[in-house]
C-alpha cells in the first residue's frame, strides 16, 4: 500500500516565533485588563540578547511593556547570558506610538455609521484591521485537529514538560518538533518520520541526548496516537545556543 505523506511541524515556547507571540500576548492581555475597547498592535522581534517591541495602541490603560516582556522571557527559562538570552539583563527598545484616530474610526464604525446611512445592523460594522482566517474539524483526534499537527504540538509541549519537572534537566527552552504520517487517504495509518530540535546545555553527547528524548519524550507522543511506528526514522539535532 502507498501512503501520502503529511508533515507539520511546532515551536516549543522558547523558540523565537513563540517568544515574540507571548510578549505580545501578554502586552495585550494587560490592557484588556483594564481597558476591554483597547486597541492594540503590537508586534515583537527578538534576537540574540534583544527584545524590540513596535506598534500602535489605543487605551486608556496602561502597560509597562518592558517589565512585560522581561517577565515572560524568564517564566519560558532563560535567565542567563549563557543560553544566549537573560531576561533580567537582555536590551530591550519599545517604539509604541498612538493608533491614528482615522485607523480607529474605521476599526470602530462603518463608513456608513459615520456619515448618518446605516439602515442595517451589517451596515454598522468597522472594517476590522486583521486578516481573515479559515480552518476546519476532524474526527482524527478527540480535539478535532489533523493527527499530524496535534501529535507535533504534543511532542513540543512534552519537550517543555520535561525540562520545567527537572527529569531532562539538561534540556533548554528553544526547540522545534516536526512529524510526518503515513495517510491512506484521509486515514493516517503510519508515524512515517519524527523530528526533534532542542538547545541543551554543554557537554551531553548526541547519544545520551537521542536516548533521553526517545525515552521521555518521543515515545510516549508516539504511542498515545495508536499508529503503527515500526518503521519510523528519527532526526534529532541539538545545540548549546
Amino acid at each position: 500500500m502507498t501512503l501520502q505523506l503529511f508533515t507539520s511541524e511546532s515551536v516549543t515556547e522558547g523558540h523565537p516565533d513563540k517568544i515574540c507571540d507571548q510578549i505580545s500576548d501578554s502586552i495585550l492581555d494587560a490592557l484588556i485588563a483594564q481597558d476591554s475597547h483597547a486597541r492594540t498592535a503590537v508586534e515583537t522581534l527578538v534576537t540574540t540578547g534583544l527584545v524590540h517591541v513596535a506598534g500602535e495602541i489605543r487605551t486608556s490603560g496602561y502597560a509597562d511593556i518592558a517589565a512585560i516582556a522581561r517577565r515572560v522571557i524568564n517564566e519560558i527559562g532563560f535567565t542567563s547570558s549563557e543560553m544566549g538570552f537573560d531576561g533580567d539583563s537582555c536590551g530591550m527598545t519599545v517604539s509604541i506610538g498612538e493608533q491614528s484616530q482615522e485607523i480607529g474610526d474605521g476599526v470602530s464604525n462603518s463608513e456608513e455609521v459615520r456619515d448618518g446611512t446605516a439602515s442595517h445592523l451589517l451596515d454598522q460594522q468597522g472594517a476590522g484591521d486583521q486578516g481573515i482566517m479559515f480552518g476546519y474539524a476532524t474526527n482524527e483526534t478527540p480535539e478535532l485537529m489533523p493527527m499530524a499537527i496535534r501529535t507535533a504540538h504534543r511532542l513540543a509541549e512534552r519537550l517543555t514538560t520535561v525540562r520545567k519537572s527537572g527529569q531532562l534537566p539538561f534540556l533548554r527552552p528553544d526547540g522545534k518538533t516536526q512529524v510526518t504520517l503515513g495517510y491512506d487517504g484521509a486515514v493516517p495509518r503510519t508515524v512515517d518520520t519524527v523530528v526533534v530540535s532542542t538547545q541543551h546545555q554543554p557537554g551531553m553527547t548526541k547519544n545520551k541526548i537521542r536516548d533521553a528524548l526517545v525515552d521521555a519524550v518521543i515515545r510516549p507522543v508516539v504511542e498515545e496516537t495508536g499508529l503503527d511506528y515500526s518503521a519510523m526514522k528519527l532526526c534529532l539535532e541539538s545545540g548549546h545556543r
